[in-house]
């Protein structure tokens, strides 16, 4: 991994074609939410199908959570949706067969050069695309267990969401007051609202 890509820099705002071939900015995915990026080898290695399958029993907690998820590989788009589908999952793919992201973050898999892949990282965002956390998953025990992701949306969460104690007094005083904004995902006051204040 590219030096400059540690724990409280940004990660790089990568523009690829999803898995219906829209082309989509991170940024734009991620929106004001928390978001792990899983950088895979692809469809073809059993490892990322392991890891997928776990990752479609935590995205249901991750979608209530306000939490995104991305994976991003090598795979063309055929063998993205493919690689997607045969795991049930529901989060955005991006297919990156030009290896974009792979010689900009210096994560060639030299070992295995029939496919030419990454090597698999997790890399777990604050909103604004700031790195949080990075996890080298070469070996399959290098990936992140379910609960360590639960963890690091838990830490990253509770840093980015004003309103996460609202049993605060001046939380309780600013929904009084009409204060939406500082409450996720943030409202505008009703014009209801607004009159009774």
């Amino acid at each position: 991994m590219r030096s400059d890509i540690v724990p409280g820099s940004n990660f790089p705002d990568y523009e690829l074609p999803d898995h219906t071939a829209v082309r989509r900015k991170l940024s734009d995915l991620q929106g004001e939410d928390p978001m792990v990026v899983v950088l895979g080898r692809g469809g073809f290695c059993p490892r990322d199908r392991r890891q997928t399958e776990g990752l479609v029993r935590l995205y249901g907690e991750m979608e209530v959570g306000y939490c995104r998820l991305v994976t991003i590989t090598t795979d063309n788009l055929l063998e993205t949706n493919e690689h997607r589908l045969g795991a049930g999952a529901h989060w955005p793919f991006l297919s990156d067969p030009r290896r974009i992201i792979q010689k900009d973050l210096d994560i060639a898999e030299y070992t295995d050069p029939l496919h030419n892949p990454m090597i698999p990282h997790v890399v777990v965002l604050e909103p604004g695309l700031v790195v949080y956390k990075i996890y080298n998953g070469y070996w399959f025990f290098g990936r992140p267990t379910l609960e360590e992701l639960r963890q690091d949306m838990r830490a990253v969460t509770m840093k980015s969401r004003m309103d996460w104690d609202i049993s605060k007094p001046e939380l309780r005083s600013a929904w009084q007051m009409g204060q939406r904004e500082l409450f996720y995902p943030y409202q505008k006051p009703s014009s209801k609202i607004a009159a009774e204040h």
